[in-house]
């Protein structure tokens, strides 16, 4: 396995160049790095499961620490549960996480399942940062990142056993994205996303579905146009949870947050509007 493709094909539009501008410009990013300074973990995801109430009840520094490390801790559980959706993995099967961010959820997976992985990404410095947490987890031999476009990756016909979108797919279209996959993915793998979208059985949008695009710079989805876009490439799919309720416990922890990013209150709006859904979606690639 390589370290870093940098293919010119990787950012053609203007859209991803912007993306790739927004993502190599965010270096210092508190919330996202101090989230896992401990464990080397550096997540771009958000959170699941009831926080405990006590790291509330501190003050000043003290509070705040107890805040980031129960943050962390929620979004380690989100990791977990999509763990558990890709299924058992043996260590020669093969790993695609499309929009890998710094890495957090390809050393999660390589830990849990020792498994080769290959993240991707539009971002520069997060190849490089990522490459460089590799050399840290000491899997470099098995877990490598590449400068790609997920919706014309440079992986050979099913190539993958596996492939995993953590909050990224709001940044493509659905069906150049799901087509490739279809491409990479042997038949009879699977593929995870877990993302937000807009429930559109309620609205086609929303203010606070619009807040959240302009804060991340992303084309959110309508959720009717995921299964849509998934029957048609190919996939057959087989769970979609909606995790609401479980996810909306991270928001409130995190709007106390004093590195809260003023993002939390359209994310718990929408959700408990339910005009904004986050979603784990778990498909089959189908026999060609």
């Amino acid at each position: 396995m390589g370290t870093t493709d940098t293919t010119p094909e990787a950012i053609v539009t203007d859209y991803e160049k912007s993306v790739a501008r927004y993502w190599n410009e965010k270096l210092n990013d508190p919330i996202n790095l101090l989230l896992g300074a401990e464990d080397g973990l550096v997540h771009h995801h958000y959170g699941l499961g009831e926080y405990d109430p006590a790291v509330l009840s501190g003050s000043g520094a003290d509070r705040e620490a107890a805040i980031i490390r129960e943050l962390h801790r929620l979004e380690c559980a989100q990791m977990d549960v999509v763990l558990d959706a890709l299924g058992g993995m043996e260590p020669d099967d093969r790993l695609l996480d499309a929009g890998s961010g710094r890495g957090g959820g390809s050393f999660s997976a390589h830990r849990r399942f020792g498994c080769w992985v290959d993240g991707i990404t539009l971002s520069e410095y997060q190849v490089d940062f990522a490459t460089k947490q590799a050399d840290r987890h000491g899997c470099t031999d098995k877990v490598a990142f590449h400068l790609q476009n997920m919706t014309r990756t440079r992986f050979p016909d099913g190539h993958f056993d596996r492939i995993l979108t953590n909050e990224t797919t709001m940044y493509v279209d659905l069906a150049d994205a799901f087509g490739e996959f279809a491409r990479v993915l042997r038949p009879g793998g699977r593929y995870v996303c877990v993302t937000y979208c807009v429930n559109d059985t309620i609205a086609p949008t929303s203010a606070d579905c619009e807040a959240v695009d302009t804060h991340y710079g992303t084309r959110m989805h309508k959720r009717s146009e995921y299964l849509a876009a998934l029957s048609a490439a190919g996939f057959s799919p087989s769970q979609v949870t909606v995790l609401n309720a479980q996810t909306i416990p991270y928001w409130e922890l995190r709007s106390h947050s004093e590195h809260r990013t003023g993002v939390e209150r359209a994310f718990l709006d929408g959700y408990r509007s339910n005009v904004l859904q986050y979603v784990l979606i778990t498909s089959e690639r189908l026999p060609a």
